[in-house]
C-alpha cells in the first residue's frame, strides 16, 4: 500500500487555561489518503476544530500539541517545522476554509483582491496575475459574472457567496489537502446544498483531498468516503462512511444517528442524547461517554477501551462492540 497523504498518530492538543489544562484533543489517530474525503464529526467540544488546527499549527495562544505526530507525504512532521516553513506549507499544501466568512475576510478589501493576496503569498506571480486567477478561481467555485464580483466587498455577498469566496482562497495555492470548518453553518438547506455541491464538484476537478468538519451526518454522509467519531477529545469509531451508517459499532455513533430526522423513519420520534459532553479539565475517568451511555457497566467506568479493529477498515473503542454486533445480527 502506498504511504497516506495524511497520518495524524496519538495527537494530544492540551488547552492551558487559567482554570486549568483543557485536553482538547487527547490521543486521536487516523490517516486519510490521496483523494479521499474525511468527515469529522460530533458535538460541539468534541475536539473536531482543536484538530484541524492542530494540523494547520494555528492554535490559539493557549493551545500547545503535548505529544503525537502529524505527517504529511513528502513532508514529514509538520510538528518538527519551523514556522517559516510553516507558512510555506499553508495554502501551498494543506488549506483550511473557516466557519465564519464575515471573520477572515478583510471588509475594507474587495474580494478579488483578497484571493489575489493569497496567491501572491505563495506563487511569484504579478498583482495583475493573481487578480486574474482569483477571478478564474471564482467563476470555478460557481460566482456569475466573476469579473464583476470581484470588485464587490464582503458586505455586498450573501452568505453562501461568502462561503465561495472562502472556497476559492483555500483552492487559490492548488492545496493538497483542504480542511473546511463547517462551511454550511448559518445558510439556509437550499444553499447548504449547494455548498456541498459545488465541493463534491470541486474535489474531482481539482483531485484535492477534503476534511470536512460537520456536527451535521446528512452533509457527511454525501459527501465524505471517511469518518470520524469524536467525543470529549477522543475517537470513538473511524471507517467507511457507508459501512459506519450501516454497521454502527459504538453508542454514541448511534445516538447521534438517532437524533438526525430520516425519510425513512415514517414519523418515529427522534431520540435526544441524555445529559452533556463533559469538561475536558477532568473528564471521566474509563470511557468518556459512560456517563451518558445505556450500555455502560463497571468496565466503562474503570477502563478505557481500546480502538479495535472490525474489519473492513472500521474500527471502534467501544468495550461492547461484540455485543452490539450480535444485538443487530
Amino acid at each position: 500500500m502506498s504511504e497516506p497523504l495524511l497520518a495524524v498518530d496519538d495527537l494530544k492538543t492540551y488547552l492551558f487555561a487559567e482554570m486549568g489544562v483543557i485536553k482538547a484533543v487527547d490521543d486521536i489517530s487516523f490517516t486519510m489518503n490521496s483523494g479521499e474525503s474525511l468527515g469529522l464529526a460530533g458535538e460541539s467540544g468534541s475536539g473536531k476544530t482543536i484538530t484541524a488546527l492542530s494540523i494547520m499549527r494555528l492554535l490559539p495562544p493557549i493551545g500547545k500539541v503535548v505529544s503525537g505526530t502529524i505527517t504529511v507525504r513528502d513532508l514529514g512532521n509538520v510538528l518538527d517545522k519551523t514556522e517559516e516553513e510553516m507558512m510555506k506549507i499553508r495554502g501551498s499544501t494543506i488549506a483550511m476554509s473557516f466557519q465564519d466568512p464575515m471573520t477572515y475576510l478583510n471588509p475594507v478589501m474587495n474580494v478579488g483582491n483578497q484571493i489575489a493576496e493569497a496567491i501572491m503569498q505563495h506563487q511569484n506571480v504579478s498583482k495583475t496575475e493573481a487578480f486574474q486567477k482569483s477571478v478564474q478561481l471564482m467563476s470555478l467555485v460557481g460566482i456569475p459574472s466573476p469579473e464583476l464580483r470581484a470588485m464587490d466587498y464582503p458586505h455586498q455577498m450573501s452568505g453562501g457567496m461568502k462561503q465561495r469566496i472562502l472556497l476559492a482562497i483555500g483552492l487559490s495555492c492548488d492545496p493538497k489537502i483542504l480542511i473546511a470548518d463547517e462551511p454550511t453553518t448559518a445558510l439556509d438547506v437550499i444553499v447548504q446544498s449547494d455548498i456541498i455541491d459545488l465541493m463534491i464538484d470541486l474535489k474531482r476537478q481539482t483531485g484535492v483531498s477534503v476534511i470536512l468538519i460537520s456536527h451535521d451526518l446528512g452533509i457527511i454522509a454525501r459527501m465524505c468516503d471517511k469518518l470520524l467519531i469524536l467525543y470529549a477529545g477522543q475517537a470513538m469509531e473511524i471507517g467507511p462512511t457507508k459501512t459506519i451508517f450501516a454497521e454502527t459499532m459504538h453508542p454514541y455513533t448511534e445516538a447521534l444517528l438517532e437524533s438526525v430526522p430520516r425519510l425513512d423513519w415514517n414519523g418515529r420520534r427522534l431520540k435526544m442524547i441524555k445529559g452533556s459532553i463533559p469538561t475536558l479539565i477532568s473528564p471521566p475517568s474509563g470511557c468518556r461517554f459512560h456517563p451518558r451511555c445505556s450500555h455502560a457497566t463497571e468496565t466503562c467506568r474503570k477502563e478505557i477501551p481500546k480502538m479495535e479493529n472490525i474489519g473492513k477498515a472500521h474500527l471502534t473503542a467501544c468495550h461492547h462492540w461484540r455485543k452490539l454486533l450480535s444485538d443487530k445480527a
